[in-house]
């Protein structure tokens, strides 16, 4: 019998770029790619072709593509370019010209047909090579879950629907369909991202769907409800974690769901500011008093819920007093975890066109006092969980030391992956593995992290 040698596979390396969004588009296209028969590279060297999946959203974002895209040049010389810069497809051809195809943000087809183009595929008809929740660029034991593309906001400082459109929202059979694989495939944490969470389904006026014999509507207290319900193989709920949350009155109906244990007790929602009259200037919804209260009536529901925000110093026409007024805000907001950014033109963003642009001097010394103001709230709130016992999902298992002892890093539920903070474990056992879901005493904290021991 003559015995037939499969031809070799042609490889794509990737370099992603940007936030959890553009991520998922890069876990798709590797899906994709896997699936018509091309093996992946770690290095530019075993590449056939490289993908850089770029972000438009700033311009210092802009730069960093554009410098991947360089290396990528530089180390390859075969290179398609896609994702949010992707727009901008003359400005990058202006600068690398023998980059091979460049396309938009979630051109998923697009892309591949480039890469068919570049590398043509050798996939034989009897290879299965895709796994059962599709490829991940993340570890198995969290996922990313996109609910949709797309924004119908139009905020001042930014170009999101020039970039990615009008708000696009995906079944919600699908969604679930695709949660429910992953959970199956091993995913222990969900983190449910969009550019707006809260809106999702109103393009498709929350168009229902049967899933598991019930209907279901594409509204985000219903999807919330049935990811709830998922269960891993071992028969434990995994942790459902919700990003980009505009605080839209509905959001009140998922904090029970919070307090039930059904979702993780986080919600990530971008505020950007405070003071009124900046809102109004960044054409934002300026309800900050009513936002006051309705954190309070949440945690009264659930009183370990955490909310993660992100706020914009040095918008153009913020003065001190705008400023203070947004420090005067946290005070009494308490937010647990607090990203702050200079702000920064973007090309296109209407702001570009404001008055009374704040110096550069001046946005560097407001941001280190919101950064000095939060850094403090957060370390106040992690010595008063000092004693307690939290749940504490695995990222990382250390190697034995000298002594063997063994060390690990998690997250607590008030922790969402690479934004915010960490467990630190001390002596945990040689069987603990990463995904693996464990209550932690915790001993000790400082201003971003817990430290602690497993429970016995």
């Amino acid at each position: 019998m003559t015995s037939k040698t499969l031809p070799a596979q042609p490889k794509v390396g990737m370099v992603s770029l940007g936030c959890p969004k553009a991520l998922v588009d890069s876990e798709r296209i590797l899906t994709k790619l896997r699936s018509d028969g091309y093996g992946l590279s770690p290095d530019y060297a075993g590449a056939d072709v490289v993908l850089v999946n770029t972000c438009g959203f700033l311009d210092s974002a802009k730069e960093e593509s554009l410098e991947a895209i360089g290396e990528a040049m530089a180390e390859n010389g075969r290179v398609i370019v896609t994702g949010c810069m992707g727009n901008e497809a003359e400005a990058i051809r202006a600068r690398f010209p023998k980059v091979l195809a460049v396309t938009g943000a979630h051109q998923y087809e697009q892309v591949v047909d480039a890469v068919h183009e570049a590398a043509p595929p050798t996939q034989g008809p009897f290879v299965d090579l895709v796994p059962e929740g599709g490829l991940k660029l993340t570890p198995r034991h969290y996922s990313y879950l996109k609910i949709s593309e797309g924004c119908n906001h139009s905020c001042a400082f930014c170009i999101i629907p020039d970039l990615r459109g009008k708000l696009v929202s995906r079944r919600v059979d699908a969604v679930l369909r695709e949660a429910e694989k992953l959970v199956a495939a091993g995913t222990r944490e969900l983190l449910v991202i969009s550019q707006d969470t809260s809106a999702y389904g109103v393009d498709i006026k929350h168009q229902s769907r049967q899933w598991h014999g019930t209907e279901v509507r594409a509204h985000m207290t219903d999807l919330a409800r049935h990811l709830g319900e998922l269960r891993t193989p071992e028969g434990r709920a995994p942790w459902v974690r919700l990003h980009y949350v505009y605080p839209y009155p509905h959001v009140d109906t998922v904090i029970p769901l919070m307090a039930e244990g059904a979702l993780t007790p986080y919600l990530d929602i971008p505020f950007q500011h405070a003071s009124p009259r900046v809102l109004k200037a960044m054409k934002r919804p300026a309800n900050e008093a009513k936002v006051l209260e309705r954190l309070k009536s949440w945690r009264a529901i659930a009183p370990d819920i955490a909310i993660r925000s992100s706020f914009v110093v040095g918008f153009p026409g913020e003065t001190e007093e705008d400023f203070q007024y947004l420090l005067d805000w946290l005070d009494e907001a308490q937010l647990d975890r607090v990203g702050a950014f200079r702000f920064e033109p973007v090309a296109g963003a209407q702001a570009n066109a404001l008055p009374d642009p704040v110096p550069e001097a001046v946005k560097e010394e407001r941001y280190q006092r919101i950064m000095e103001k939060t850094a403090a709230i957060s370390a106040a709130k992690l010595q008063a969980k000092i004693g307690r016992t939290l749940p504490v999902i695995i990222d990382e298992v250390g190697e034995a030391d000298e002594e063997g002892s063994i060390g690990a890093t998690g997250r607590s539920q008030a922790d969402a992956p690479e934004i915010d903070g960490h467990v630190y474990l001390r002596d945990v056992a040689a069987t603990l593995k990463a995904g693996d879901i464990v209550d932690v005493e915790i001993e000790d904290a400082d201003e971003h992290d817990l430290f602690g021991v497993v429970a016995p």
